[in-house]
């Protein structure tokens, strides 16, 4: 299993379907009233069939190079999941996605998993700037991408379709040379 050690306490791992499908079901099941304002794949979530269905499936866009989906480890107990969406090579470019169980907030977790994204992104994926697309009113969101170096480029009109409707959204950058 390929495992990334952040630190102590964080590690970022390849999905192991049949292992991992049932914690990280029931984290998605706790925090579901936080995590469906803003991930519009959480309704669809609906059992453990479907999330070991959706991690089996980002291990075959792993082994094509199409995105890199990882579980976000905390005390070697999986947490939440942060992911390159896709990689887009005419620009060497690459979106970050991201969601952590609302019973871990606060901890720093997230922004050191997103500064470790960037750190293989910009060391073993070759990509010179990483986004980061975040909802105006997500302000955890928005404070992870700035605490983490992130410019603020701007921000999209309409550019997200939540739970109940559409959002305007900021485009965050962080480029390699940065």
């Amino acid at each position: 299993m390929f495992t990334y050690q952040i630190d102590d306490e964080l590690s970022l791992a390849l999905p192991r379907p049949q292992i991992d499908a049932q914690p990280l079901f029931e984290l998605v099941e706790k925090s579901r009233p936080d995590l469906a304002t803003w991930l519009p794949w959480v309704p669809e979530m609906k059992s453990v069939a479907d999330e070991e269905k959706f991690l089996t499936t980002v291990l075959e866009h792993f082994g094509n190079s199409t995105s890199v989906n990882l579980i976000i480890r905390y005390h070697d107990q999986p947490v939440g999941m942060i992911s390159f969406n896709r990689f887009l090579q005419m620009d060497q470019s690459t979106e970050i996605g991201y969601w952590l169980a609302t019973k871990f907030s606060g901890n720093n977790i997230m922004h050191r998993a997103v500064l470790a994204m960037c750190h293989l992104g910009f060391a073993d994926y070759a990509v010179n700037k990483i986004e980061i697309h975040a909802a105006t009113d997500n302000p955890r969101s928005n404070h992870v991408a700035q605490k983490a170096g992130f410019h603020l480029n701007g921000t999209i009109r309409a550019s997200e379709l939540l739970a109940d409707g559409f959002h305007d959204g900021n485009l965050w950058t962080m480029l390699k040379d940065e």
